[in-house]
């Protein structure tokens, strides 16, 4: 009994452990897909360039953005989503995430901005209002 209910034990991790979800993986030309083919990650956030520096602030985290052309392209993309130039854009971008080198200031790690993915305005939700019965809450 003892030797079938470890059995049923094993065979029953095995099995919960097993992924079944099979996707098809983007090729590209050398035979990796995109994960395995480079160090590049896909962020999402708010980007701003203003006075020679550069920002991208995701969800969780703020990087400092290489300047180079493809943030100047990025910079141009954005200028048709802005009112002032300090105004935001919410950016989806794929690029080289850098650890800043040490003795340097600014945020701990920058990105070097390989692919501009997505462009749009940045839909503020500080002055949003919610109604409850008839009541204003700000």
């Amino acid at each position: 009994m003892k030797k079938l209910l470890t059995l049923f034990l094993i065979v029953s991790v095995f099995t919960a452990c097993k992924n079944d979800a099979k996707t098809e993986a983007k090729m590209s030309e050398n035979g990796k897909t995109i994960e395995q083919n480079s160090e590049l990650r896909t962020l999402v956030g708010q980007f701003i360039y203003y006075a020679d520096a550069a920002v991208l602030q995701t969800r969780n985290d703020i990087y400092g953005v290489i300047i180079n052309e493809k943030m100047h392209e990025l910079n141009d993309m954005a200028k048709a989503y802005k009112k002032d130039p300090t105004d935001y854009v919410t950016v989806q971008v794929r690029g080289k995430v850098i650890p800043k080198p040490e003795g340097e200031e600014g945020w701990p790690f920058r990105i070097d901005i390989i692919e501009i993915d997505n462009v749009k305005k940045y839909e503020s939700k500080e002055n949003e209002v919610i109604k409850l019965n008839g009541d204003a809450i700000e």
